[in-house]
């Protein structure tokens, strides 16, 4: 049995238009989640993978109840940073982090007001915190940032 042969589309660079409706500000977003559980290196390591599914799960539930979604893109990354020590010496640590970034595209979410946006951001980067064990959490959207933790003194 021989298979028909695909149709290729033949497109153009003079055949793309903007969408109506699609010019906006420009409205970017980053949550950043730690993948490994807790403070030490003896946590459990997560693949960025249970982050999406997280995220995936969530983006449902909020279709299904006929909400807005936000969408985006993970990466799999490492944080580096240092502090001193009591002793005066330096310490460092890294650590693997899932970062999940995008836009409130306007064509999809220019009816939402930042303040909802927020909501959504702060939304989502708690139910990936409780998944991959965090207590502390990393979101930015526009050109503001804040730290969310679970507030059990280690602030």
């Amino acid at each position: 049995m021989q298979s028909k042969p695909v149709e290729r589309l033949i497109i153009r660079p003079e055949d793309y238009l903007i969408v109506p409706g699609s010019v906006g500000p420009r409205r970017d977003f980053r949550i950043t989640v730690g993948l490994r559980e807790g403070w030490t290196d003896q946590g459990r390591i997560y693949d960025v993978s249970e982050a999406v599914r997280t995220a995936q799960a969530w983006m449902r539930r909020r279709v299904d109840a006929g909400l807005p979604a936000l969408s985006g893109m993970f990466t799999r990354a490492e944080v580096t940073y240092a502090w001193p020590r009591p002793d005066g010496s330096t310490g460092s640590d890294r650590e693997p982090v899932a970062v999940f970034t995008g836009e409130a595209v306007h064509a999809y979410l220019g009816h939402l007001t930042d303040a909802e946006i927020e909501t959504m951001l702060n939304e989502l980067a708690t139910e990936l915190g409780a998944a991959l064990g965090q207590e502390r959490l990393y979101v930015a959207f526009c050109n503001r940032t804040w730290i969310l933790d679970i507030g059990d003194g280690n602030s």
